[in-house]
């Protein structure tokens, strides 16, 4: 597996970054502790990128993942790498894909329904 892990590497060796914004009530209301797990699948392989929750503000902010070179002198849609998330809040996984390009900032906004039987958010 580390053979493909270092050939995925090679194909993408730009980087992206991401970050997580989780929140409950059109945005008013930051959900923190949201567990968040960034995967690719690599030749029927799930590779985690990265996994951690979500700050007081619900933020996770400084996610590096793997990502094509974009080539600035042509005129077609830059090359990106898709990863998957998933947000798991109240023992529910909420999916996401997201694109990764060089040298630019994802901002994925993750909204939650809160369980109100709870008291809390």
């Amino acid at each position: 597996m580390n053979d493909i892990y270092q050939k995925f590497l090679k194909d993408n060796p730009g980087s992206g970054r991401l970050r997580i914004r989780a929140y409950a009530a059109n945005g008013a209301v930051p959900i923190s502790n949201l567990k968040v797990v960034v995967t690719k699948d690599i030749e029927n392989n799930k590779i985690t990128f990265f996994e951690g929750a979500t700050n007081e503000s619900g933020i996770i902010d400084g996610i590096t993942l793997p990502a094509p070179i974009i080539n600035t002198d042509n005129l077609i849609q830059p090359n990106s790498t898709t990863y998957d998330i998933t947000a798991t809040y109240n023992n529910i996984d909420l999916l996401y894909k997201i694109n990764m390009y060089d040298d630019v900032m994802v901002v994925q906004n993750i909204s939650v329904v809160p369980d109100m039987g709870m008291g809390e958010i």
